[in-house]
């Protein structure tokens, strides 16, 4: 789990309480129910309204890949092909299936299950990039779920903050609560745009960011099965797996050695 996440969203909110503390303002005077229903319900049903129902249902399986997600070092990830390529250049092929067993990285075990199986190359090649498109579509989709509740909210605020003054001028004849009206209306605002830019666009980009190192991986994954496959030499993988991660380079140089 990468806490960065977490921490910078605490970060956020934290500032923007002390801040309004410092200023001599009540945090407590955020906790509005009806401006938090209109953003937080309100926006995320204009967001359902903008895609298809299954995007909102996998909502909470995109919460989980952006709080939650374990990403692999490189450096094992090379660590395990160079091992598994000098295993087979010595054993032989079929060796690997034992080795298999202990494998946690599915993407992994299944690739190497095909190629011990005796998998055309191409064909192989043409599974598992096949796969790797279909989990970046995925998370695209559930980024772009994100990104849109962070488009939307900001507007929602305004809404509630029209509705909020709309109530008032309903109320003009009491000026003694005018005061705390107009500041009521105007939370909508702040919860809407709080929440676009401290919550669902950092989100969003983190399902991107997590998407984008975990398709790369299983690309590393992917070559790393093709040289293990023609039986390559274990330093020739590790210099070709080490191209494609060039930050995994020392711990790579250490293993080929």
């Amino acid at each position: 789990m990468d806490p960065g996440t977490l921490i910078g969203i605490s970060l956020a909110f934290g500032s923007l309480i002390i801040s309004m503390v410092m200023e001599g303002g009540n945090p407590a005077s955020l906790l509005l129910p009806p401006a938090m229903l209109l953003i937080f319900v309100g926006t995320f049903g204009v967001a359902m309204a903008s895609g298809l129902l299954k995007d909102a249902t996998g909502i909470v399986k995109q919460f989980k890949v952006a709080l939650l997600a374990k990403v692999t070092p490189a450096n094992d990830l090379i660590d395990t092909l160079v091992s598994l390529a000098d295993k087979a250049r010595r054993e032989g092929l079929l060796a690997l299936e034992e080795a298999s067993r202990g494998i946690e990285n599915p993407f992994l075990k299944k690739g190497l299950n095909l190629a011990i199986d005796g998998t055309d190359p191409e064909e192989l090649r043409d599974i598992m990039e096949s796969e790797i498109d279909a989990k970046r579509n995925a998370d695209k989709q559930g980024a772009k779920f994100f990104n849109d509740m962070g488009g939307f909210a900001p507007t929602l605020g305004v809404l509630g903050t029209v509705v909020g003054l709309v109530h008032v001028l309903e109320n003009l004849s009491k000026p003694d609560e005018l005061g705390k009206l107009i500041a009521g209306a105007f939370v909508a605002t702040l919860w809407g745009v709080l929440t676009a830019n401290m919550f669902w666009l950092p989100m969003g980009n983190k399902i991107k960011r997590i998407s984008g190192i975990e398709c790369a991986q299983m690309e590393l994954v992917v070559e790393g099965i093709m040289a293990i496959q023609a039986g390559s030499n274990p330093r020739v993988v590790a210099q070709k797996l080490r191209s494609l991660m060039p930050d995994a380079a020392p711990a790579a140089d250490k293993k080929a050695a």
